[in-house]
């Protein structure tokens, strides 16, 4: 009877949850046994309960991602595992609070993703009171106290020298000093013997000038011979301030236009606002402490109006970016996404530049010092205004997805066309 009730069909053909014998498993007293090691071929009930247990496991991840902002993904590859993650529609208010709350329990940073995000725009209204009180105090100290001009732009006296020997700077300045020639300004020519002497307004006898100048910059054992002697006259100064003067209105407005084409109307507009912000701060300083302001300071502004220029275009680039590909985040979350990607690369740049200026600025000499120092206030106003003058400007006047997204224009759009002919569906 033991064979017939192991070979009946239907003990045989009914499914068991340990998926052995049916011995045990008739028995409803006996509980069953689990088998502890997988079949040969792959099924049974340890696959099964594999399965619910990478279910479970699964549904506890995005349950927790979705509580603290952290199962988010942005890119092909994760939309492509978990579509339902990315979507277009905007955040709700509950989702807002949850990831406010995950925001302030990790110090303030929200994240998308798996990029954590630094609210840069937290505190851009405080930055944008610090910057206009800064433009404000610039153009009153320009009014006030004027720019205390060099030789380049009211005139005096350049003189080509050589000496036969190599000499100092400071050795030269201290002998025309001593001569009566105040206020003088000494620039190596390439080599340390060839110099450039320029001095304020002098008579305009030039022999007797001349002469008086090889026997003042005569030094011990090291005699010196002049070559040229120029007299500029205060018009040819005033006209290279007004000729600097447009050369800054010009760069702003090409930088404008540049802009405008490259990325879009209200990224030029910040971008034109922070350079002039950098310029005014720059040249107040000058005019506020009264340091000397001639064509090398200049020179110095113009390069600054570049390297800010390039800076806002790193950032500009990494927003529209961010724009296109990011959804489901407000414009001001877009903004901070783009400057936190892009704050590692502003701060390598700017560490290294200032290396250079600060080496020019006590290495280079009197020729190179004022033109360092005005770079290095230039740089640090640039980089502050890269980041709140040119980004929060946009935001202020609507920046948005649709501002970077190509729509066709309704003359371009196909239309449909539906062709129903009765004799199509006749049958022959």
């Amino acid at each position: 009877m033991a064979i017939n009730d192991n070979n009946n069909p239907e003990n045989n053909n009914t499914p068991t949850s340990g998926g052995s014998g049916s011995g045990s498993s008739n028995d409803p007293n006996k509980r069953r046994r689990n088998r502890n090691k997988p079949r040969r071929d792959g099924k049974g009930s340890n696959t099964q309960k594999s399965s619910r247990i990478n279910d479970s496991a699964t549904t506890d991840k995005l349950d927790k991602g979705n509580s603290k902002k952290q199962s988010r993904r942005v890119g092909s590859a994760l939309a492509a595992q978990t579509p339902d993650l990315v979507k277009d529609e905007p955040i709700s208010a509950h989702d807002s609070a949850a990831e406010d709350a995950a925001a302030q329990a990790e110090g303030g940073i929200k994240a998308v993703g798996n990029q954590r995000i630094i609210p840069f725009m937290k505190i851009e209204k405080p930055m944008a009171l610090l910057s206009l009180f800064m433009v404000i105090a610039s153009i009153i100290a320009i009014a006030v106290n004027g720019l205390n001009l060099g030789l380049d732009f009211t005139g005096g006296v350049s003189a080509d020298v050589r000496y036969e020997q190599p000499v100092e700077q400071i050795d030269v300045v201290q002998a025309l000093a001593s001569n009566g020639f105040d206020d003088a300004v000494v620039q190596y020519l390439g080599t340390r013997e060839e110099l450039l002497v320029r001095l304020p307004p002098q008579s305009d006898n030039i022999d007797g000038l001349s002469t008086s100048l090889t026997q003042a910059l005569a030094l011990p054992s090291n005699t010196a011979e002049i070559s040229n002697v120029n007299i500029i006259g205060s018009q040819v100064g005033n006209e290279v301030y007004l000729n600097s003067v447009m050369a800054l209105a010009l760069a702003l407005l090409c930088m404008l236009g540049y802009v405008a084409l490259r990325f879009q109307f209200k990224l030029s507009l910040g971008a034109v606002l922070s350079l002039f912000h950098d310029a005014v701060v720059t040249i107040g300083v000058f005019a506020l402490f009264g340091l000397p302001f001639d064509l090398t300071v200049l020179a110095a502004i113009l390069a600054l109006i570049g390297y800010s220029l390039n800076d806002t275009i790193v950032v500009y680039d990494r927003i529209r970016e961010n724009f296109r590909r990011v959804r489901g985040i407000t414009p001001s979350q877009t903004v901070d996404l783009s400057l936190t990607e892009t704050l590692r690369r502003t701060i390598m740049t700017i560490s290294t530049v200032l290396l250079v200026v600060l080496a020019m600025m006590f290495l280079g000499g009197d020729g190179l010092y004022w033109f360092s120092v005005a770079l290095f206030i230039g740089l640090l106003a640039g980089t502050y205004s890269s980041t709140y003058i040119a980004s929060s400007i946009p935001l202020r006047m609507g920046l948005s997805r649709d501002d970077f997204v190509v729509k066709v224009k309704p003359e371009f759009e196909e239309e449909i066309v539906t062709f129903n002919d009765p004799k199509m569906f006749e049958q022959d």
